[in-house]
Protein backbone atom coordinates (compact mmCIF):
# COMPACT_ATOMS: atom_id res chain seq x y z
CA UNK A 1 0.00 0.00 0.00
CA UNK A 2 1.41 3.59 -0.82
CA UNK A 3 1.50 6.04 2.30
CA UNK A 4 0.38 9.37 1.77
CA UNK A 5 2.79 11.47 3.82
CA UNK A 6 0.51 14.03 6.31
CA UNK A 7 0.10 17.50 4.73
CA UNK A 8 2.15 20.05 7.58
CA UNK A 9 -0.65 22.21 8.53
CA UNK A 10 -0.37 26.08 10.18
CA UNK A 11 -1.04 24.01 13.97
CA UNK A 12 2.67 21.98 12.89
CA UNK A 13 4.40 25.27 11.83
CA UNK A 14 3.19 27.13 15.42
CA UNK A 15 4.25 24.84 17.53
CA UNK A 16 7.57 24.24 15.41
CA UNK A 17 8.10 27.92 15.82
CA UNK A 18 6.83 28.24 19.30
CA UNK A 19 3.95 30.93 18.49
CA UNK A 20 0.32 30.65 17.92
CA UNK A 21 -1.50 29.70 15.01
CA UNK A 22 -2.77 33.10 15.02
CA UNK A 23 0.43 34.30 14.52
CA UNK A 24 1.79 32.14 12.06
CA UNK A 25 -1.81 33.50 10.25
CA UNK A 26 -0.61 36.71 10.51
CA UNK A 27 3.07 36.12 9.20
CA UNK A 28 1.94 33.79 6.17
CA UNK A 29 -0.71 36.55 5.52
CA UNK A 30 1.44 39.46 5.45
CA UNK A 31 -0.83 41.19 8.56
CA UNK A 32 0.08 44.85 8.96
CA UNK A 33 -2.39 45.64 11.18
CA UNK A 34 -0.79 43.52 14.00
CA UNK A 35 2.57 44.68 15.23
CA UNK A 36 5.37 40.94 15.45
CA UNK A 37 9.00 41.71 16.18
CA UNK A 38 11.57 40.53 12.95
CA UNK A 39 12.70 37.38 15.31
CA UNK A 40 9.15 35.76 15.56
CA UNK A 41 8.63 36.32 11.43
CA UNK A 42 11.82 34.49 10.92
CA UNK A 43 11.37 31.68 13.19
CA UNK A 44 7.73 31.76 11.72
CA UNK A 45 9.18 31.29 7.89
CA UNK A 46 12.16 29.09 9.10
CA UNK A 47 9.04 26.34 10.44
CA UNK A 48 7.09 26.67 7.47
CA UNK A 49 10.08 25.56 5.14
CA UNK A 50 11.53 23.03 7.43
CA UNK A 51 8.02 21.39 7.20
CA UNK A 52 7.06 22.28 4.09
CA UNK A 53 3.82 24.48 4.77
CA UNK A 54 1.98 26.13 2.39
CA UNK A 55 -1.26 28.61 2.87
CA UNK A 56 -4.62 26.93 1.54
CA UNK A 57 -5.49 29.88 -0.54
CA UNK A 58 -9.05 29.10 -0.68
CA UNK A 59 -9.10 29.08 2.88
CA UNK A 60 -7.71 32.37 3.13
CA UNK A 61 -10.17 33.86 0.76
CA UNK A 62 -12.50 32.63 2.79
CA UNK A 63 -11.17 34.41 6.12
CA UNK A 64 -10.86 37.87 3.78
CA UNK A 65 -13.78 37.53 1.87
CA UNK A 66 -12.44 37.46 -1.24
CA UNK A 67 -9.60 36.24 -3.19
CA UNK A 68 -5.91 37.60 -3.32
CA UNK A 69 -6.03 36.30 -7.10
CA UNK A 70 -4.97 39.09 -9.70
CA UNK A 71 -5.82 37.53 -13.37
CA UNK A 72 -4.16 39.05 -16.06
CA UNK A 73 -5.20 37.13 -19.30
CA UNK A 74 -2.70 36.80 -21.99
CA UNK A 75 -2.32 38.89 -24.92
CA UNK A 76 -3.97 38.10 -27.88
CA UNK A 77 -1.53 39.54 -30.21
CA UNK A 78 2.48 39.28 -30.05
CA UNK A 79 4.39 41.25 -27.55
CA UNK A 80 7.80 42.44 -27.52
CA UNK A 81 10.46 42.78 -25.12
CA UNK A 82 9.50 46.36 -24.07
CA UNK A 83 5.61 44.78 -23.02
CA UNK A 84 7.34 41.90 -21.34
CA UNK A 85 9.60 43.56 -18.90
CA UNK A 86 6.33 45.70 -17.95
CA UNK A 87 4.57 42.71 -17.02
CA UNK A 88 7.59 40.94 -15.29
CA UNK A 89 8.13 44.65 -13.14
CA UNK A 90 3.87 44.74 -12.46
CA UNK A 91 4.14 41.18 -11.53
CA UNK A 92 6.46 41.84 -8.54
CA UNK A 93 5.17 44.75 -7.71
CA UNK A 94 1.73 42.71 -7.04
CA UNK A 95 3.65 40.04 -5.67
CA UNK A 96 5.05 42.66 -2.89
CA UNK A 97 1.29 43.53 -2.20
CA UNK A 98 0.66 39.81 -0.99
CA UNK A 99 -1.41 39.56 -4.34
CA UNK A 100 -1.06 36.26 -6.46
CA UNK A 101 -1.21 37.13 -9.86
CA UNK A 102 -2.34 34.32 -12.81
CA UNK A 103 -1.72 34.55 -16.50
CA UNK A 104 -4.76 32.77 -18.11
CA UNK A 105 -4.92 31.93 -21.36
CA UNK A 106 -8.46 31.94 -23.44
CA UNK A 107 -7.30 31.58 -26.73
CA UNK A 108 -10.78 31.24 -29.22
CA UNK A 109 -12.15 33.79 -26.71
CA UNK A 110 -12.51 36.95 -26.96
CA UNK A 111 -14.70 40.17 -25.46
CA UNK A 112 -17.65 38.95 -23.26
CA UNK A 113 -17.30 35.50 -23.64
CA UNK A 114 -13.36 35.81 -22.07
CA UNK A 115 -14.79 38.08 -19.20
CA UNK A 116 -16.86 35.00 -18.39
CA UNK A 117 -14.22 32.27 -18.49
CA UNK A 118 -12.15 34.63 -16.33
CA UNK A 119 -15.28 35.64 -13.84
CA UNK A 120 -15.14 31.12 -13.37
CA UNK A 121 -11.99 31.78 -11.31
CA UNK A 122 -13.33 34.34 -8.91
CA UNK A 123 -9.91 37.27 -8.80
CA UNK A 124 -10.11 39.67 -6.82
CA UNK A 125 -9.04 42.18 -9.93
CA UNK A 126 -8.55 41.47 -13.66
CA UNK A 127 -5.52 43.64 -16.09
CA UNK A 128 -7.14 43.20 -19.60
CA UNK A 129 -4.40 44.07 -22.20
CA UNK A 130 -5.42 45.89 -25.45
CA UNK A 131 -9.49 46.06 -26.37
CA UNK A 132 -11.99 43.97 -26.82
CA UNK A 133 -13.58 44.40 -23.22
CA UNK A 134 -17.37 45.48 -22.94
CA UNK A 135 -19.32 47.06 -20.25
CA UNK A 136 -21.56 43.53 -19.97
CA UNK A 137 -18.03 41.74 -19.47
CA UNK A 138 -17.28 44.48 -16.72
CA UNK A 139 -20.31 43.81 -15.51
CA UNK A 140 -20.28 39.92 -15.30
CA UNK A 141 -16.94 40.03 -13.81
CA UNK A 142 -17.92 42.44 -11.10
CA UNK A 143 -20.73 39.95 -10.45
CA UNK A 144 -18.71 37.49 -10.09
CA UNK A 145 -16.56 39.38 -7.32
CA UNK A 146 -13.95 40.92 -8.75
CA UNK A 147 -13.39 44.47 -6.87
CA UNK A 148 -11.26 46.43 -9.89
CA UNK A 149 -11.23 45.56 -13.16
CA UNK A 150 -8.63 47.87 -15.52
CA UNK A 151 -8.21 48.00 -19.22
CA UNK A 152 -4.50 48.98 -20.72
CA UNK A 153 -5.58 49.69 -24.42
CA UNK A 154 -6.24 52.59 -26.11
CA UNK A 155 -10.19 53.20 -24.99
CA UNK A 156 -11.95 53.41 -21.78
CA UNK A 157 -15.20 50.69 -20.90
CA UNK A 158 -17.77 51.63 -18.38
CA UNK A 159 -17.21 50.64 -15.38
CA UNK A 160 -13.65 50.16 -15.11
CA UNK A 161 -10.41 51.60 -14.57
CA UNK A 162 -8.56 52.55 -17.52
CA UNK A 163 -4.90 53.17 -18.60
CA UNK A 164 -5.11 54.98 -21.83
CA UNK A 165 -2.46 54.17 -24.11
CA UNK A 166 -1.63 56.91 -26.08
CA UNK A 167 -0.08 55.66 -29.23
CA UNK A 168 -0.91 58.62 -31.31
CA UNK A 169 2.06 60.36 -29.90
CA UNK A 170 5.04 58.02 -30.44
CA UNK A 171 3.53 58.27 -34.62
CA UNK A 172 3.55 61.84 -33.84
CA UNK A 173 6.82 62.08 -32.67
CA UNK A 174 7.98 60.01 -35.60
CA UNK A 175 6.45 61.85 -38.18
CA UNK A 176 7.99 64.94 -37.07
CA UNK A 177 11.26 63.74 -36.40
CA UNK A 178 11.66 61.94 -40.29
CA UNK A 179 10.06 65.72 -41.26
CA UNK A 180 12.53 67.37 -39.51
CA UNK A 181 15.33 64.83 -41.06
CA UNK A 182 13.67 66.65 -44.48
CA UNK A 183 12.30 63.37 -45.96
CA UNK A 184 8.82 64.70 -47.73
CA UNK A 185 7.65 61.51 -48.86
CA UNK A 186 7.07 59.27 -45.74
CA UNK A 187 6.15 55.71 -45.60
CA UNK A 188 4.56 53.94 -42.47
CA UNK A 189 4.82 49.87 -42.00
CA UNK A 190 1.32 48.90 -41.12
CA UNK A 191 1.66 45.36 -39.54
CA UNK A 192 -0.06 42.32 -40.87
CA UNK A 193 0.13 40.23 -37.87
CA UNK A 194 -3.74 40.08 -36.63
CA UNK A 195 -4.91 42.15 -33.55
CA UNK A 196 -1.65 44.42 -33.80
CA UNK A 197 -4.34 47.16 -35.79
CA UNK A 198 -5.73 48.75 -32.75
CA UNK A 199 -1.92 50.18 -32.23
CA UNK A 200 -1.11 50.61 -35.56
CA UNK A 201 -3.82 53.17 -36.65
CA UNK A 202 -3.31 55.77 -33.90
CA UNK A 203 0.58 55.54 -34.80
CA UNK A 204 -0.76 56.47 -38.47
CA UNK A 205 -3.11 58.87 -37.08
CA UNK A 206 -0.11 60.20 -35.51
CA UNK A 207 2.25 60.68 -38.16
CA UNK A 208 -0.49 62.24 -40.17
CA UNK A 209 -1.30 64.71 -37.49
CA UNK A 210 2.42 65.86 -37.16
CA UNK A 211 2.36 65.98 -41.12
CA UNK A 212 -0.78 67.93 -41.56
CA UNK A 213 -0.21 71.10 -43.40
CA UNK A 214 2.85 70.82 -44.69
CA UNK A 215 4.54 69.61 -48.05
CA UNK A 216 5.37 65.90 -46.91
CA UNK A 217 3.16 63.11 -47.98
CA UNK A 218 2.01 59.54 -46.37
CA UNK A 219 2.05 56.30 -47.87
CA UNK A 220 0.40 53.31 -45.90
CA UNK A 221 3.30 49.95 -45.90
CA UNK A 222 1.57 46.55 -45.26
CA UNK A 223 3.87 44.36 -44.36
CA UNK A 224 3.88 40.96 -42.72
CA UNK A 225 6.60 39.86 -40.28
CA UNK A 226 8.28 37.34 -42.62
CA UNK A 227 11.81 37.81 -44.11
CA UNK A 228 9.94 37.09 -47.54
CA UNK A 229 7.14 39.86 -46.99
CA UNK A 230 9.91 42.05 -46.29
CA UNK A 231 12.23 41.37 -49.41
CA UNK A 232 9.24 41.96 -51.90
CA UNK A 233 8.73 45.15 -50.68
CA UNK A 234 12.42 46.55 -50.34
CA UNK A 235 12.17 44.71 -54.49
CA UNK A 236 9.62 47.92 -54.96
CA UNK A 237 11.52 50.40 -53.17
CA UNK A 238 13.16 52.40 -55.80
CA UNK A 239 10.18 53.31 -57.99
CA UNK A 240 8.05 54.01 -54.30
CA UNK A 241 9.98 57.41 -54.41
CA UNK A 242 9.95 56.72 -50.04
CA UNK A 243 12.60 58.90 -48.30
CA UNK A 244 11.74 58.55 -45.02
CA UNK A 245 10.03 55.29 -43.10
CA UNK A 246 8.79 55.04 -40.01
CA UNK A 247 8.27 50.84 -39.38
CA UNK A 248 5.86 50.87 -36.51
CA UNK A 249 8.20 49.48 -33.95
CA UNK A 250 12.23 48.62 -33.73
CA UNK A 251 11.63 45.17 -35.03
CA UNK A 252 9.64 45.81 -38.11
CA UNK A 253 12.39 48.28 -38.70
CA UNK A 254 15.29 45.77 -38.15
CA UNK A 255 13.55 43.79 -40.38
CA UNK A 256 12.97 46.13 -43.49
CA UNK A 257 16.01 47.37 -42.48
CA UNK A 258 18.12 44.38 -44.13
CA UNK A 259 16.08 43.98 -46.83
CA UNK A 260 16.53 47.28 -48.08
CA UNK A 261 20.15 46.94 -47.69
CA UNK A 262 20.16 43.53 -49.52
CA UNK A 263 18.47 45.42 -52.32
CA UNK A 264 21.47 48.08 -52.19
CA UNK A 265 19.08 51.07 -50.48
CA UNK A 266 21.51 53.07 -48.50
CA UNK A 267 20.68 53.99 -45.05
CA UNK A 268 20.27 57.20 -44.25
CA UNK A 269 21.47 58.60 -47.45
CA UNK A 270 18.53 56.82 -49.57
CA UNK A 271 15.90 56.41 -46.88
CA UNK A 272 15.94 57.54 -43.16
CA UNK A 273 14.46 54.84 -40.80
CA UNK A 274 13.11 55.29 -37.65
CA UNK A 275 11.73 52.42 -35.30
CA UNK A 276 9.80 52.31 -31.74
CA UNK A 277 10.65 50.84 -28.31
CA UNK A 278 14.31 51.55 -27.67
CA UNK A 279 15.35 47.80 -28.33
CA UNK A 280 19.34 47.00 -27.27
CA UNK A 281 18.98 45.19 -30.53
CA UNK A 282 18.70 48.10 -32.47
CA UNK A 283 21.75 49.74 -31.20
CA UNK A 284 23.64 46.89 -32.19
CA UNK A 285 22.73 47.33 -35.96
CA UNK A 286 24.66 49.24 -38.13
CA UNK A 287 23.86 51.95 -38.75
CA UNK A 288 22.37 52.18 -35.41
CA UNK A 289 18.75 52.58 -35.08
CA UNK A 290 16.61 56.09 -34.42
CA UNK A 291 14.14 54.90 -32.48
CA UNK A 292 10.97 56.58 -30.48
CA UNK A 293 11.21 55.52 -26.42
CA UNK A 294 8.59 55.02 -24.70
CA UNK A 295 7.67 55.13 -21.43
CA UNK A 296 5.07 52.81 -19.93
CA UNK A 297 3.26 53.37 -16.69
CA UNK A 298 5.43 52.29 -13.97
CA UNK A 299 4.42 48.42 -12.46
CA UNK A 300 4.30 50.02 -9.24
CA UNK A 301 1.87 53.10 -9.48
CA UNK A 302 -0.47 50.01 -11.54
CA UNK A 303 -0.07 47.90 -8.27
CA UNK A 304 -0.70 50.33 -6.23
CA UNK A 305 -4.36 51.39 -8.81
CA UNK A 306 -5.48 47.70 -8.66
CA UNK A 307 -4.98 47.70 -4.54
CA UNK A 308 -6.86 50.87 -3.74
CA UNK A 309 -9.41 49.62 -5.94
CA UNK A 310 -9.66 46.24 -4.40
CA UNK A 311 -9.77 48.30 -1.18
CA UNK A 312 -12.38 50.52 -2.11
CA UNK A 313 -14.59 48.85 -4.68
CA UNK A 314 -17.18 51.39 -5.02
CA UNK A 315 -15.26 54.39 -5.81
CA UNK A 316 -15.30 55.81 -9.06
CA UNK A 317 -13.20 54.62 -11.88
CA UNK A 318 -10.11 56.36 -12.22
CA UNK A 319 -8.73 56.82 -16.09
CA UNK A 320 -5.03 57.82 -16.49
CA UNK A 321 -3.23 58.78 -19.91
CA UNK A 322 -0.16 57.33 -20.01
CA UNK A 323 2.83 55.87 -22.45
CA UNK A 324 5.21 58.88 -22.83
CA UNK A 325 7.33 58.96 -25.86
CA UNK A 326 10.02 60.77 -26.96
CA UNK A 327 12.81 60.20 -30.24
CA UNK A 328 16.35 59.00 -30.03
CA UNK A 329 18.42 60.31 -32.95
CA UNK A 330 20.92 57.81 -34.32
CA UNK A 331 23.05 56.81 -37.26
CA UNK A 332 20.11 55.06 -39.69
CA UNK A 333 18.05 58.69 -39.66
Amino acid sequence: MVQIPNTPTSADVARLAGVSRATVSYVLNNTSAVRISEATRRRVHEAARELGYVPHAAARSLRAGHSRMVLMPAPAIPVGPLYSRFLSELQGALGRLDYTVVQYGSVGLEGDEAARAWAELRPVAVLVPGAGLGPQGVAVLKRSGARAVVTLGPGRVEGAHALLMDHDTVGHCAGAHLYDRGCRRIGVVMPEESGLEVYARPRLAGVREALRGTDAAVTELPLAYTEEAAAELAARWPESGLDGVFAYNDEYAMLLMRALQDEGVRIPEDVAVIGADDLMLGRLLRPRLSTVHIELPSGRDLAALVDRAVRDPGGEPEVHTVLGASVIRRESS
